[in-house]
């Protein structure tokens, strides 16, 4: 028998150990889904500091809720077991994409990172940094859509971190050279990863590697990143340059937010950026290299000084200040500092297939982003294009990136039921997940099965055909109902009961005869002595069968 977690939750299959739990594909036992359940181990939930981060990443995760970041459904504790019902994520891991195909084309990776920095951009905004970006935590589901997983030591960034002396979290390979010096982590330690990350995804390979953690450390302290297009020369130098100063080993070089970053990976494609140079800053070192750059440079000797003339001097200012205007004015005139900026027009898409539309955005230079919007429509099918965002007919420059929304089919369109046919609306309703809640109600004026009232989905409402509804109709017809044991009642209180449900009651007085004076002396008046149908019988409503009450009517002597 499979194991079952908090009596809802039944294990299938274990997809993978983590450093603190396990993780199972289970059933969803009330809501008949597929979830993914991370289980801490057994003896980890005694040790506070593993049982409190696995708290956090239920924490951090449940106050998030983007399409890009995998959803929380549940956490509680059962038996001594603590876990987390997630999401559950049919797709690849970036690293197994990224180990299988190498390097990615440059939209694609384009793509992927603009899920991604909107995912950190979200996480950000509420105050969670993630601390283990790795394409190992992010999930790529078949239709292209990016989930960032395991949030198992992020925290709240005014938070106590977790990390304790000597020890750091995260994989080495994507750590920011402050963490490796045991700094707290920062939303620039995420911007860091994401960096590396992006590194990956263009090369195809990890910037740094060692035969030991501490060696990979070191490189990230201390070794320039290798450049980015020696191994891959169609990455353009702007989006390069995004890399460089995602993984500025100086802090104060590095991106300040994901959002500033997100801002030039949406503009590296562009025909303005096609010639930027490349990004070096002057001192993207450590602060014990920093000093020691300042120490050599307070060593190197001063030379001896020859005064110079005041009114020489002035004529050289002037004259290094005219030939500045002039190749100024040149560059502003031939336009150099300001590029021109091509303009194209996004071309009507709608209604055509998504790959038609991806197609003919592209042919005009134009990026598409694989972050795929989904919606019903009124009158667009299933798989086709609703809309592009910019919308059509707008002009934008070249290389800008354009999202798409597809119809996941048509609404349904509830109609007027009353004086239909239950079976005709039984047919209509089929093709959706509509449960009908049906009542009875005797009425002599309509055929039996047609319908009297209908409540809950009412004219004109539109429903997703694929979620679950219910809709309540009132049916003329008879209702069969069980009837109650009235021996021992009212009469008139039993006769009320009986009326109310629809049925045809007649009262008999018993007859005493032949029953002793102690017997009739035992007598209630006005009792219901016996029943016939019996109780617990079914009954028709508006039957012409009579339920018979018997009552005694005379008081005792």
């Amino acid at each position: 028998m499979k194991e079952m977690i908090a009596n809802r939750y039944i294990l299938i299959k274990k997809l993978g150990e983590g450093g603190m739990a396990d993780v199972y594909l289970a059933q969803d036992s009330f809501l008949n889904r597929e979830v993914a359940v991370k289980i801490l181990r057994g003896k980890l939930s005694l040790d506070p500091v593993a049982l409190l981060r696995f708290q956090r990443e239920a924490n951090a995760a449940s106050r998030l809720n983007h399409p890009n970041i995998v959803e929380i459904f549940d956490v509680g504790e059962d038996k001594g077991q603590h876990y987390i019902v997630m999401e559950y994520v049919r797709g690849n891991s970036l690293k197994e994409l990224i180990s299988q195909r190498g390097a990615m084309e440059k939209q694609e990776a384009l793509q992927i990172m603009d899920q991604l920095m909107c995912a950190i951009i979200d996480a950000h905004k509420n105050n969670i940094i993630h601390r283990d970006i790795k394409p190992q935590n992010i999930m790529v589901k078949d239709d292209g859509t990016v989930k960032i997983a395991d949030f198992g030591i992020a925290t709240v960034s005014d938070a106590v971190q977790l990390t304790q002396a000597d020890t750091v979290l995260g994989s080495v390979h994507y750590l920011a050279p402050e963490l490796a010096r045991g700094e707290n982590a920062s939303f620039q330690s995420d911007i860091y990863a994401l960096g590396i990350t992006f590194y990956e995804l263009v090369t195809g390979k990890v910037p740094y590697t060692g035969e030991a953690p501490v060696q990979i450390a070191m490189k990230h302290m201390r070794e320039d990143l290798p450049s980015v297009r020696d191994f891959n020369p169609t990455i353009p130098q702007a989006m390069e340059n995004v890399i460089i100063k995602a993984t500025a080993k100086n802090k104060a070089y590095r991106y300040k937010s994901a959002s500033e970053m997100y801002e030039d990976l949406m503009n590296c494609l562009k025909d303005k950026y096609k010639d930027v140079s490349k990004v070096e800053f002057s001192t993207d070192t450590l602060n014990d290299n920093t000093i020691m750059i300042e120490q050599v440079a307070n060593m190197t000797p001063t030379k001896t000084r020859r005064k110079i003339g005041v009114i020489p001097a002035l004529i050289g200012i002037v004259f290094i200040a005219l030939v500045g205007m002039s190749v100024y004015g040149f560059i502003l005139i031939s336009g150099l500092l300001n590029p021109p900026v091509t303009l194209v027009t996004i071309p009507e898409v709608a209604a055509m297939t998504r790959t038609e539309a991806e197609d003919a955005l592209r042919t005009i230079g134009l990026s598409v982003s694989s972050n795929i919007k989904y919606e019903l429509t009124d009158s667009i099918a299933s798989g086709l294009v609703v809309k592009a965002t910019p919308s059509s007919g707008t002009q934008i420059e070249k290389g800008s990136l354009v999202t798409l929304t597809v119809s996941k089919g048509m609404y349904f369109v509830i109609g007027n039921y009353a004086e239909q046919k239950i079976t005709a609306v039984e047919l209509l309703l089929a093709s959706t997940k509509v449960t009908i809640r049906k009542q009875f109600d005797y009425d002599s004026t309509k055929e039996e099965g047609t319908i009297l009232k209908q409540e809950l989905l009412l004219e004109g409402d539109k429903i997703d055909p694929a979620m679950a509804y219910e809709i309540k109709l009132t049916i003329a017809g008879k209702v069969q109902f069980t009837i109650e044991n009235l021996i021992g009642y009212n009469v008139i209180v039993a006769q009320g009961k009986l009326v109310a449900l629809g049925a045809v009651v007649e009262l008999q007085v018993i007859d005493t005869t032949g029953m002793t004076v102690e017997e009739i002396a035992a007598l209630t008046k006005n009792t219901v002595i016996s029943m016939t149908p019996g109780p617990n019988t079914y009954y028709i409503q508006k039957s012409t069968t009579k339920i018979v009450l018997r009552y005694y009517a005379n008081a005792a002597s």
